[in-house]
């Protein structure tokens, strides 16, 4: 069977999701063209040999939308003959890309092909895709009486079942503070305007200064009727809206050798689920048990975990059900500290995988995005 390698792996810096962050004033077409850019030229590849490129991006609106992956590859000065498709699997987007590319090259359709994802949040806040418009119909609906919830009510439901106090989710969200500032993420980030830093990242953290952020999503309605629901969730202990943009260059074992690349890692096994859409942000259990399985390896047997940290009780639910070592966990920080710039996000935690395996000397990396809708993406790679 073909393997399925990546070659290279690059990110933006991460900015905040606001007018004047760091990136706002990027479009995200031209972010994400400098990225595919210096993707191809850091190893030399003649973009012409690039049979696809697969990008995420959740709200595709506005300068976001008509397939805002191609217009990166035009952008990115690559030969038109060169396709970009653009998909949505939520925060999982370019996992899911990533997936497809390297599904793609060990089913022979590909030699070569990027995945990669953008959001610029500061332009396109979460739900700027659906104003003024009912993404769910009448039958959703029915099934659903209550009717479908945000992310930070399932965040909260989250807390509740597991029993995750406001200490334990305050305590991380600094955890991931300060492994971040701690970290060297000199090899994966390209400079934009001069910038190689993570804006989002918060250096003096503290659990006893989040401790005094109050709720971000405490609502009289859905107290009603979620009364479990004590109110845990602030911005603190919550990804920061973030822009920012990330591209995986992958291939065949194969290819790569004719090319004279040199292979950083293979892919190992795929997986997605779907798991319930109210409680939403729980699937990176039930994926990762899947693909586990499906792998051959034991938890034991991953060196590094790249779960996200859309809100902080979803890295320590999935945690506590499946007993993975926590210092093999995001131990250079998550999305709390480095950003959610949802379509870009996957490819982002990719990265930042591989970076990781290669500075400490791991084997066995494992990925795991929850997403919106009641879904999860779980890859496993193997450094080479």
């Amino acid at each position: 069977m073909t393997t399925a390698v990546i070659v290279d792996a690059i990110r933006t810096p991460s900015g905040r999701g606001k007018p004047g962050g760091a990136l706002s004033s990027h479009h995200p077409v031209d972010l994400l063209a400098q990225t595919l850019a210096a993707l191809v030229d850091r190893s030399g590849l003649d973009p012409a040999l690039v049979d696809d490129v697969i990008g995420g991006c959740v709200s595709q609106v506005g300068a976001q939308s008509f397939n805002v992956t191609r217009n990166a590859v035009l952008a990115a000065g690559f030969p038109e003959s060169v396709p970009g498709t653009t998909i949505d699997r939520q925060c999982g987007s370019s996992q899911q890309a990533a997936s497809f590319a390297a599904q793609g090259v060990i089913a022979g359709a590909y030699d070569v092909v990027i995945a990669c994802g953008v959001e610029l949040m500061s332009q396109n806040p979460i739900g700027s895709s659906t104003i003024g418009a009912d993404p769910y119909g009448e039958r959703i609906g029915a099934r659903y009486p209550g009717g479908l919830i945000g992310q930070g009510i399932s965040a909260e439901l989250i807390a509740a079942r597991f029993g995750l106090s406001r200490q334990n989710l305050d305590a991380f969200a600094a955890r991931s503070h300060a492994l971040a500032a701690a970290a060297d993420f000199s090899s994966e980030v390209l400079p934009i305007d001069g910038r190689t830093t993570d804006e989002t990242v918060r250096p003096a953290t503290t659990a006893e200064g989040l401790a005094e952020l109050a709720p971000a999503f405490r609502d009289e309605a859905m107290a009603r009727r979620f009364p479990e629901i004590d109110w845990r969730i602030t911005a603190g202990n919550s990804s920061p809206l973030t822009d920012g943009a990330s591209a995986v260059l992958i291939m065949s074992e194969e290819k790569a050798a004719l090319l004279g690349l040199t292979p950083r890692a293979r892919f190992r096994s795929f997986t997605v689920v779907g798991s319930d859409p109210i409680e939403m942000l729980t699937g990176i259990i039930p994926a990762t048990t899947r693909i586990l399985a499906r792998s051959g390896l034991g938890i034991d047997d991953i060196d590094l975990f790249e779960v996200n940290e859309a809100f902080a009780s979803v890295p320590l639910a999935w945690q506590q059900k499946l007993h993975a070592d926590p210092d093999r966990v995001n131990p250079r920080g998550g999305a709390i500290a480095l950003g959610h710039p949802l379509g870009s996000s996957g490819t982002r935690l990719l990265t930042t995988l591989l970076n990781g395996l290669e500075h400490g000397g791991g084997r066995f990396g494992l990925q795991a995005m929850c997403e919106g809708g009641g879904m999860a993406n779980a890859t496993i790679i193997e450094r080479i």
